[in-house]
C-alpha cells in the first residue's frame, strides 16, 4: 500500500508541483489547503479574487488536474493566536518578529501534523526550497540547504524538532524555481505562471504599521527621534513598526544616510545612526533550538545569517544555559535586529537557531505586549 502524504498546498507553483512530483513517486497524496483568516472582504477585480478565495480556487484545481482529494481545514484560531498575536506584541516589545518561522513551526509542522495523525498520513510535504534526510552517524534527522542557493528557505525551517523533521518532506529541495516552473508547464497547472507572494499574508493591502496600531488600539505616542548623544533629530509617530536598520520614512533630513539603531521603548525614543553605528560584533540567542546535531557543550564555529536574505557572518557561538546562546561575529556585521532569528550554519547543514534578544541596557526592556484583539484582520 502506497504511503499516505498530506501537501500544504497554498495555490502557488511551488506547493502545486510539489504535490505533483509526490504523486508520481507513488505516494497516496492528499492536498489541504490552511483557511487562516475568518470572514474575507472580497473585491473582484476583472477575474481576480482576493487571495484567500484566489488561492484555495487555484489549489482545488490542481489537486483536480493531478487526481488527488483536496480539502481546507480551517485553522483561524490557532494561526491568530501562534502567528498573529506573536506578530503584534513582538513589535509592541520593541522587536521585530519573523512570523513566517512561527507559522512554520505551529501550522504548517504543527497543526498540520496533528491533522495528519488524524487521517493517518505518515507525512507532510510543502513547497520549501530545502532538504532533510537521516544521518546515521548522528542518529537525527538533518536539516539542509536547498540545492539553490538563491531560493534556499532553509533559514525559516530552524525550529522543527526531531519529530516534525523525521514526517516532513520537501519535494523541492534539488530543484531550481525554473525546474518547477517547468513542470507545472509541463503539466498544465493552473498555477504555472503565478507569481510568488512577497508579502505578509495577513496583512493584505501591505500597510503594516496600519495593521499593527488598529490591533493595539492605536495607544502608540509619538515621540523624539534622537541620535546617540540624545540630540533631537526629529519627530516619530509611534514606535511600532520601526525595525533596526530602517532607513525610509523617518522623516528627518541630517545630510547623511540615517538608520535606526535602537527602539527604546522605555523613554519611547527612536534612535537612529549612521551606517557605522548600525555594526554589531556580537548577540545573545534565546529560545534556541539545535536541529541537526545535539547541544553542544563547547563552543561551535559557525556562519551566522541574520535575516533570511543575509549572506552570514563567521562566528562563534557559545551555548548558555538550557535554551541560550552568545554569537561573537568575526566581523561586525549590520542591523542585528532583537526579535528575528540567528540561524547557524556548517556549510549545507543548518546546526540550528535561536532568537535575537534585546540587548541588556537599561533604555532598553521587554514589555508585556498587547495581543491581537479577536476582530478580523
Amino acid at each position: 500500500m502506497a504511503r499516505r502524504i498530506l501537501v500544504a498546498m497554498s495555490g502557488g507553483v511551488d506547493s502545486s508541483v510539489a504535490a505533483a512530483l509526490l504523486k508520481q513517486q507513488g505516494y497516496d497524496v492528499a492536498g489541504v489547503t490552511l483557511q487562516l483568516w475568518g470572514k474575507d472582504v472580497c473585491v473582484s477585480s476583472g477575474t481576480r479574487l482576493c487571495c484567500s478565495v484566489r488561492d484555495t480556487l487555484d489549489a482545488r484545481a490542481v489537486a483536480d488536474r493531478l487526481g488527488i482529494p483536496h480539502e481546507t481545514l480551517e485553522l483561524v484560531e490557532e494561526f491568530r493566536a501562534r502567528v498573529m498575536n506573536y506578530f503584534v506584541s513582538t513589535y509592541a516589545q520593541g522587536m521585530t518578529p519573523n512570523p513566517c518561522i512561527a507559522c512554520n513551526d505551529h501550522i504548517k509542522f504543527g497543526a498540520l501534523l496533528k491533522h495528519a495523525d488524524a487521517l493517518g498520513a505518515e507525512a507532510i510535504a510543502t513547497g520549501h526550497y530545502a532538504r532533510s534526510a537521516y544521518d546515521a552517524s548522528r542518529d537525527r534527522y538533518v536539516l539542509k540547504r536547498a540545492r539553490d542557493p538563491g531560493k534556499d528557505q532553509s533559514y525559516v525551517l530552524f525550529g522543527l524538532n526531531q519529530t516534525q523533521l523525521r514526517r516532513a518532506q520537501f519535494p523541492l529541495g534539488e530543484l531550481s524555481k525554473a525546474d518547477v516552473r517547468r513542470v507545472a508547464h509541463e503539466l498544465g497547472l493552473v498555477t504555472a505562471d503565478k507569481p510568488d507572494s512577497q508579502d505578509l499574508c495577513f496583512v493584505r493591502d501591505g500597510n503594516t504599521t496600519g495593521f499593527l496600531r488598529t490591533a493595539l488600539g492605536n495607544t502608540e505616542e509619538p515621540g523624539p527621534i534622537v541620535d546617540a548623544s540624545g540630540r533631537v533629530l526629529g519627530r516619530h509617530r509611534g514606535l511600532v513598526g520601526y525595525t533596526i536598520g530602517q532607513r525610509e520614512g523617518l522623516g528627518i533630513a541630517c545630510g547623511k544616510p540615517m538608520y535606526v539603531v535602537a527602539i527604546d521603548r522605555a523613554q519611547n525614543r527612536l534612535v537612529v545612526g549612521s551606517a557605522m553605528e548600525l555594526l554589531s560584533r556580537r548577540c545573545d540567542l534565546q529560545d534556541v533550538n539545535w536541529v541537526s546535531i545535539a547541544p553542544p557543550a563547547q563552543p561551535v564555529r559557525a556562519l551566522v545569517k541574520i535575516r533570511s536574505r543575509h549572506a552570514g557572518g563567521l562566528a562563534t557561538v557559545t551555548p548558555r544555559g538550557a535554551a541560550g546562546a552568545t554569537v561573537e561575529f568575526d566581523e561586525p556585521q549590520p542591523a542585528v535586529t532583537p526579535g528575528q532569528a540567528a540561524v547557524c550554519y556548517d556549510d549545507e547543514l543548518v546546526l540550528g537557531g535561536g532568537w535575537i534578544a534585546l540587548p541588556p541596557s537599561p533604555s532598553s526592556h521587554r514589555d508585556a505586549g498587547t495581543p491581537l484583539a479577536a476582530a478580523q484582520a
